[in-house]
């Protein structure tokens, strides 16, 4: 079986959103809340492994800022959702964000030492690039509220730094 360097059913899930030819078929509000709070509700969860598992100094640097980020995102999300009384809404990206997630989750659980630095690292590179073109092709131009745009779009930023740091580390690791 291949070992893709990333969640390769999440990329999938999320390019599909990036594509025009899906552009009849974009995400609700309450979708776009559900996939971005999934979103980072992955990274929260891939930090916290890699707060568990890696000894590296600055790979637990990275996954603490990891951690930290996208819990704040993830609560102004729910914040906002609730200030606007609305339900994120389940749906297929959101689905196989999580259970790619879990897949990596497990196989990321298997690796220690330098080999779980280096697959944590260049999943969280793969992830954030995926979600960052997502965020900016498809999530943001879809979002009719103004306020979750703009939640969207504050995290974008905080996102594409969390892409820079991420290559930056894997430039690193040897």
């Amino acid at each position: 079986m291949r070992h893709f360097p990333t969640s390769f059913a999440a990329v999938v899930a999320l390019a599909a959103l990036a594509s025009p030819t899906f552009a009849a078929d974009q995400p609700s509000d309450p979708q776009i809340a559900h996939i971005a709070y999934t979103a980072g509700d992955i990274d929260v969860k891939a930090g916290q492994l890699a707060l568990e598992k890696s000894q590296n100094k600055a790979v637990r640097a990275f996954a603490s800022d990891m951690v930290r980020d996208h819990k704040a995102v993830n609560e102004k999300a729910l914040a906002l959702v609730k200030k606007l009384n609305v339900t994120p809404e389940d749906n297929g990206t959101s689905k196989a964000l999580s259970e790619q997630a879990a897949q990596k989750h497990d196989e990321l659980s298997k690796l220690s030492g330098a080999a779980f630095d280096k697959a944590y690292v260049a999943n969280e590179v793969a992830f954030h690039k995926t979600v960052d073109g997502a965020l900016e092709t498809t999530l943001i131009p879809s979002s009719s509220n103004g306020e979750l745009k703009g939640l969207l779009q504050t995290g974008l930023k905080i996102f594409q730094g969390h892409l820079a740091h991420a290559e930056h580390l894997a430039s690193t690791l040897k």
